[in-house]
């Protein structure tokens, strides 16, 4: 069985589309180093445990004190030397505690999770790498001011994601979203599709409810509204789905809609969630946006956000446009919660 005739290889597409700016030709040479890298990342997960413990822990920490998997370090090691092939400053990876300088006159900076959702490594889950191209900045006076900048700086943005398909999933320069699968045969990717325009309106919502009893009252109302179904103030029936892989829920909702809630909550060290600002949130919001649908940090557009630390943390709330900007309503309203009667009464923003 072959691919669609006639479907363009990505190497192709970003040399088209790198034309007339030295900027986006630097991004489009760094994504594909990136893509190579995570074609040869596609086969060592394809093995699983024929390769060994990819999934055992190292007894080693990330950037945030989380454990390392064996396939953490190797990933790392392996998307850092692509970036040393391509045109890149300076790079930002969650596997690695401050920035790493590359090339002192390279145009672009990157900040990047090698491999996202490791936790889920063994149990044969889809994971994957996200990763952000930012301009290098002129006056920069430390690696590290490169990456104060918002989200909406971003020249390029997306992430590999290593499922029953492996795809390179992107947005360079002013382009849509677009999605190239590789072919194991020959280990290229080709377009399989264009993303967006993500549905304004959607009955799924993704969330992890066990955190329910750490949220504040605005985050519970609003999935126990949903959770209501026709019943409730929505008017329609909802599923509720949770992979707990920031990649795979992102790809499913870029094709076809959907809102995931990952908010801070009552915790010690979850005030401002887990997800990281610069190699998760900004990247994944930028995706999200140029596909047609909404991203915030609750309440505020996500790519409006400076990251002021390298590791910073962000709540985020993305998907269709509709329930992400009723998200940021409950939220900023501090009487829409289950104890405390909102603006219309009942438990909802829209309950009347």
């Amino acid at each position: 069985m072959s691919r669609i005739s006639g479907a363009e290889e990505l190497n192709a597409y970003l040399r088209r589309v790198a034309g007339g700016s030295a900027l986006i030709e630097a991004a489009a040479e760094t994504l594909a180093e990136i893509a190579a890298t995570g074609a040869k990342m596609s086969d060592l997960i394809g093995l699983g445990q024929l390769y060994g413990r990819l999934g055992a822990a190292r007894g080693t920490e990330n950037s945030d004190g989380d454990a390392q998997k064996e396939l953490d370090v190797l990933a790392n090691e392996m998307f850092v030397e692509a970036l040393r092939r391509s045109p890149v400053r300076a790079v930002v990876s969650e596997e690695m505690k401050d920035v790493e300088v590359l090339d002192e006159t390279a145009p672009v900076v990157v900040a990047m999770d090698p491999l996202d959702g490791s936790s889920n490594i063994d149990a044969n889950v889809s994971i994957g790498t996200i990763f952000s191209v930012l301009p290098a900045l002129a006056e920069a006076a430390s690696p590290e001011a490169h990456f104060r900048q918002p989200g909406h700086a971003q020249i390029a943005a997306g992430f590999v994601i290593y499922g029953p398909q492996t795809s390179i999933v992107f947005a360079i320069g002013d382009g849509p979203v677009e999605i190239f699968t590789l072919d194991r045969a020959d280990g290229r990717f080709y377009h399989a599709a264009t993303a967006g325009p993500i549905p304004a309106q959607t009955s799924e919502y993704a969330v992890n409810a066990s955190n329910y009893r750490h949220w504040e009252p605005t985050v519970r109302a609003f999935v126990e509204d949903c959770a209501l179904g026709a019943d409730g103030p929505m008017k329609r029936n909802f599923n509720m789905r949770w992979v707990a892989s920031l990649v795979a829920e992102a790809y499913r909702i870029l094709l076809r809609g959907g809102i995931f809630l990952y908010p801070g909550d009552n915790r010690p060290g979850y005030a401002d969630g887990r997800l990281r600002l610069l190699y998760e949130g900004a990247p994944i919001a930028f995706l999200i946006e140029r596909a047609g649908g909404m991203a915030t940090e609750g309440v505020a557009p996500l790519l409006d956000v400076t990251a002021g630390s390298i590791h910073q943390r962000t709540p985020l709330v993305f998907g269709s446009a509709d329930p992400t900007r009723l998200a940021a309503a409950y939220r900023s309203d501090t009487r829409g919660s289950a104890e405390r009667a909102p603006l219309f009464g009942g438990r909802g923003l829209m309950r009347e």
